[in-house]
């Protein structure tokens, strides 16, 4: 039975042409201060294999004041400040429950 305060996150995030690398490596220094942080059950980064420069994130919190703190988070913050006028298009955030 799924977690019903559980939140799983689904994030996409495309680099601009030339910038992949630059936007791969904040993505990756974020991901052990997130795996860090109380309420995050999960964070994986991936890129995808037929679209190069563009990352997905998968990411499972306890509950929404769990997500709130991640979004909050000086880690975050800087995060998202450096990896700005690296994006090719605005990042797709997309919240979600388990089903099954």
């Amino acid at each position: 039975m799924p977690d019903q305060n559980a939140i799983y996150v689904f994030a996409t995030l495309t680099a601009a042409a030339g910038k992949e690398a630059a936007l791969r490596q904040i993505l990756t220094d974020l991901v052990n201060a997130t795996r860090q942080e109380p309420g995050n059950l999960l964070y994986h980064l991936h890129e995808g294999t037929q679209a190069p420069g563009t990352f997905l994130v998968y990411e499972a919190y306890r509950d929404k004041a769990a997500v709130e703190a991640h979004m909050a988070s000086a880690h975050l913050q800087g995060a998202l400040a450096a990896a700005s006028p690296l994006l090719g298009a605005a990042p797709v955030i997309i919240p979600a429950s388990q089903i099954v």
